[in-house]
Formats: C-alpha cells, sequence, structure tokens
C-alpha cells in the first residue's frame, strides 16, 4: 500500500489548487487538497466504493467532487509529466529502449468507453515503461479495440519531449503498418512476427533478444494491480478510471524520488 509521505507531498503540492472559499461565506470551512488526496489514495488501494470511506477522511461526497475535478482538468496528468521529466534530467530513467503492453480490467457496470470481448466487457490499460520499468505513458480504451490500433493513441499520453529509440511488445504489435508509423517518429518496434504472417520477415535476431527483457512491462502492471480499484473498473466515466490509472503511477514514479 502506497502511502503519502511528508516529502513526497512537498514535491507535487503545487500541482493541486487547494478549495478557494471566501471567509465571510457560512457554512463549511475548506478541506485541505492533501487530505483529500490521502482520501483518494484510500479508495485507490482498497477498491472500496466511496461511501465507505472511513471518517477519519473527509465527507466522500467532497474527496469524490474534487477527484472528478482532478480528472476532468487533467491535475494527474500533469503530476506524472513532472515526475517523469523530473527524474529524466537525474538520470533515473532511460528512454532508449522502452516496452508496451495491455492488460485487461473488467467493467461490471455501464459506461463510456466499455468494449465487449470474449472475457466480458471491460477496458484495456495500455502502458509504456522506459528500461527500468518506470511508466512513461498510460490510457485506457474500450476493450473491443486490438492493441496494434492503440499504439499511437497511447503516444499521445507519452510524458517526455524525447521519444524511444526501440519499442518492444509481443506478437500483437507485429504489423508491418506499424512499423512504417514508429519508424517516420526514428522509433524502431521490435517485436516477434506472428505466426500467419504472410509477408516478409522483418525481424533481426539480434535486435529480438530484447525481447527477453519484456517482463520489465509485466513488473509494472504487478506493480500498479496491487491497487485494488484498478483490477475492476467502477466508473461510470472513462477519465475517472483513467485518473486511477494515473494516481497509481504517480505513485511509483514517487517511490523513485
Amino acid at each position: 500500500m502506497f502511502e503519502l509521505s511528508d516529502a513526497h507531498w512537498e514535491r507535487i503540492r503545487e500541482h493541486f489548487p487547494e478549495e478557494n472559499i471566501p471567509d465571510g461565506r457560512p457554512g463549511r470551512k475548506p478541506i485541505a487538497t492533501r487530505r483529500v488526496l490521502e482520501a483518494v489514495l484510500w479508495i485507490l488501494n482498497t477498491g472500496a466504493q466511496w461511501h465507505m470511506l472511513p471518517q477519519c477522511y473527509p465527507n466522500y461526497k467532497t474527496v469524490h467532487r474534487r477527484f472528478q475535478n482532478w480528472c476532468r482538468n487533467e491535475v494527474l496528468r500533469d503530476v506524472l509529466s513532472d515526475l517523469a521529466n523530473t527524474l529524466r534530467d537525474e538520470g533515473a530513467i532511460d528512454e532508449s529502449e522502452c516496452f508496451i503492453d495491455a492488460t485487461f480490467a473488467s467493467a461490471k457496470g455501464g459506461g463510456e468507453g466499455i468494449g465487449p470481448t470474449k472475457r466480458g466487457k471491460g477496458v484495456k490499460i495500455m502502458g509504456i515503461v522506459d528500461r527500468h520499468g518506470l511508466p512513461l505513458a498510460v490510457s485506457t480504451h474500450a476493450a473491443n479495440h486490438h492493441e496494434v490500433t492503440l499504439v499511437q493513441l497511447t503516444f499521445d499520453f507519452y510524458m517526455i519531449e524525447a521519444k524511444p529509440e526501440n519499442l518492444i511488445g509481443d506478437r500483437a504489435y507485429d504489423s508491418d503498418k506499424l512499423d512504417e508509423e514508429l519508424g517516420e517518429d526514428g522509433i524502431e518496434m521490435i517485436a516477434p512476427h506472428r505466426s500467419n504472417r504472410k509477408k516478409r520477415k522483418t525481424q533481426d535476431g539480434r535486435q529480438l533478444r530484447r525481447y527477453e527483457r519484456r517482463w520489465i512491462v509485466e513488473r509494472f502492471w504487478a506493480w500498479i494491480q496491487w491497487q485494488r480499484r484498478l483490477l475492476v473498473r467502477w466508473e461510470y466515466y472513462a477519465e475517472n478510471f483513467l485518473g486511477f490509472v494515473q494516481l497509481a503511477s504517480i505513485a511509483v514514479l514517487l517511490k523513485r524520488f
């Protein structure tokens, strides 16, 4: 379970606006943003419903409202970008070799951005990590989309300016079209050939040795899926579930400081 330390909060507090309530206004007093964030982290860690938030935290309606505002205004995405670029400047991120993969989260209720699959309805969480397993992009999409079609959409959430030199994935990413698209950005896609490939082979055996390190992205999924709120999507709005994924990724990056 991730706990927000004083040092962690000092590093990210500039991104979280405090609630502004005029002094003379009757009613409740403003709730400190750190307390709200700690409450959201409790929901992320436990996977509990909002109304089960313990009384030691602010009212769950206030916490939920503030969290939705962060998601709507992309506050969590800004935090991720700031942390990732800071770590890169400090030499802790190496984007020369990155790994891409997706994981499935079932959706028990309705909502936007959910797709049907053989495993049931749900969403795909896409992720790109550096050679140390640190997240450089996370995004969520309806599960009925093939992963190869989601690569460029995932790069829309890429957090640092420098693109990877090599991007390693499994057989789902073996596509001549994808190779050409990424090649225009100077990215070499490395993925084992599908068994039914009919066109010429494009992969070099020496480059495919990089595929042996693909466990790095699998470890990232293991890290964030300790957060129970990501195992099942309960949020109606796609941006709220993405917010939880981003918050779990923030926790991974904060541990490196």
